[in-house]
């Protein structure tokens, strides 16, 4: 929320009232006919799937795990740049051979990364606290966001192979681009402009 606000801002479109100091979850806009949710990143996809939104932002990682059924990924809006990456702990070099337990929040896509390097995998499913898994002889590695890696190797770990470059991006429910295409599509050419001005 922290990059995106500024985005919107520069697309015309603001918060009737301060974000931060409310505890409401929608809020009007300065947009006629746009109002705005707070919501994980996880619900973005189910309240754009269900139709109850019409346009989110969400980051690459969470489309990659749920797979992005039913959305179309509009613009790559270049902020909250990370890595999905395995990690593991520091010194340990020998884990070609071994079957691995890998904890992740990211079940399908640690299954279908470590099924494409030949490794046999055994997922666990995390919903944080990651980097507590190899130190707590959980896991063998783990799969998570690594922005610095300062969290990783404050907790003895290392990253080690990178299974994709994440950024948020602005996606559409399919269905209303279509029906509301008149309506949503200025909106994307403002935040899309947007972005080319701050470059």
């Amino acid at each position: 929320m922290r990059e995106t606000l500024p985005l919107l801002r520069a697309a015309g479109v603001e918060p009737a009232e301060d974000i931060d100091s409310s505890r409401k979850l929608s809020f009007d806009s300065t947009r006629e006919g746009v109002r705005l949710l707070v919501l994980r990143g996880a619900d973005v996809i189910t309240y754009l799937r269900h139709g109850s939104a019409d346009i989110g932002v969400v980051g690459k990682d969470m489309l990659l795990e749920d797979g992005g059924e039913g959305l179309y990924e509009l613009v790559d809006l270049g902020i909250a740049r990370c890595r999905l990456m395995t990690a593991g702990p520091a010194k340990q070099n020998n884990m070609s051979s071994r079957r691995r337990r890998v904890a992740t929040k990211y079940t399908g896509i640690a299954r279908a990364w470590y099924a494409s390097q030949g490794v046999q995998a055994d997922v666990i499913k995390l919903y944080g606290g990651m980097e507590l898994a190899p130190v707590m002889d959980l896991a063998d590695e783990i799969v998570d966001i690594v922005d610095s890696g300062k969290t990783l190797v404050a907790n003895g770990l290392e990253p080690r192979e990178c299974i994709a470059d994440i950024s948020s991006r602005l996606v559409a429910n399919k269905a209303s681009l279509k029906v509301k295409h008149a309506d949503l599509m200025p909106l994307v050419d403002a935040i899309a402009a947007a972005l080319v001005e701050q470059d």
